[in-house]
């Protein structure tokens, strides 16, 4: 009786054929842009928690804890203060401690963000290469961080504009949506720093350098009507400055005469959601690119 041979089906296949065969598939494999966001939203609560513990942490060595969220605003406010409100005498500007308050806590917000996020991948290695998870958790709750540290600062400076004299008006309501568009625009920042700051260790040292560059050019320290003695390329280009227009929303919302630099409100939302938009899915597509990436030697 005749026997017929046994043919293997996997003879003469190459690697990816057999894994395609049989359903194998890349470790760390960067998934679809969909299904990335489907799984950072399952991660929303890992994002809270981690965020609210990094804040814990941050002042548990520290005698007054927490306190040194409403602390270290005051302490810059005061400093800054005594050199350009009582140094330089700034007289033009209308009250100008709130005027001045108002954008270092709003700066603030995005250069701790920022500076936190440059090192979120690169100092959480162990956790990366130990568990899997969406790796925009981490930046993204540096971000969240941030904006609890900045409502803590926000009842200060409520404080302060209070007492300087401003009046309580509907139009404080605008802050709010202010506030979550730089939200917005500062997680889009971080994200990108994040996957620059996991591919250069430099960035960490160079990056202060940068947000003091960019706090000088947002008005925050001045009154922005110094930015008019630009050549006229110059003052548009300021004029769309995200920190700037963030910070100019916010004075307009707590402040009475504030000087803007843009005197069309409706042009500062527009721009301010625009750079949300921008810096946000932007952001976000460009970290999610380098997904795969993220902790490996």
């Amino acid at each position: 009786m005749a026997t017929t041979a046994l043919v293997d089906p996997d003879t003469g296949l190459t690697q990816a054929q057999l894994a395609a065969r049989h359903g194998l598939r890349v470790a760390g494999e960067r998934p679809s842009l969909v299904e990335y966001s489907r799984r950072l939203w399952a991660y929303r609560h890992f994002i809270a928690a981690y965020a609210n513990a990094k804040l814990v942490a941050s002042y548990s060595n520290a005698k007054l804890g927490q306190l040194w969220q409403v602390l270290t605003p005051l302490t810059n406010a005061a400093v800054y203060y005594l050199i350009f409100g009582v140094v330089l005498d700034q007289k033009s500007i209308p009250n100008f401690i709130a005027y001045l308050t108002t954008g270092l806590f709003i700066f603030n917000f995005t250069q701790s963000a920022v500076l936190a996020g440059t090192q979120s991948i690169s100092s959480n290695l162990g956790l990366i290469r130990a568990l899997h998870f969406p790796r925009a958790s981490l930046p993204l709750s540096t971000t969240v961080t941030q904006f609890q540290q900045l409502l803590a600062s926000m009842v200060v400076l409520i404080g302060i504009v209070l007492v300087t004299g401003e009046p309580l008006t509907w139009q404080w309501l605008l802050l709010v949506p202010a506030l979550l568009l730089q939200a917005g625009f500062n997680a889009g920042v971080v994200l990108l720093v994040a996957r620059l700051g996991s591919k250069s260790s430099d960035l960490k040292q160079v990056m202060p350098f940068i947000m003091r560059t960019w706090m000088y050019g947002s008005g925050v320290l001045y009154s922005v009507s110094l930015f008019e003695r630009l050549p006229g390329w110059a003052t548009t280009l300021v004029q769309y400055n995200p920190l700037l227009v963030y910070i100019e929303l916010a004075r307009y919302s707590l402040l009475e005469e504030a000087p803007l630099l843009n005197e069309s409100l409706t042009q500062l939302w527009l721009v301010a959601a625009g750079w949300t938009l921008v810096a946000g899915i932007g952001g976000f597509i460009y970290f999610w690119r380098g997904e795969q990436e993220y902790g490996r030697g």
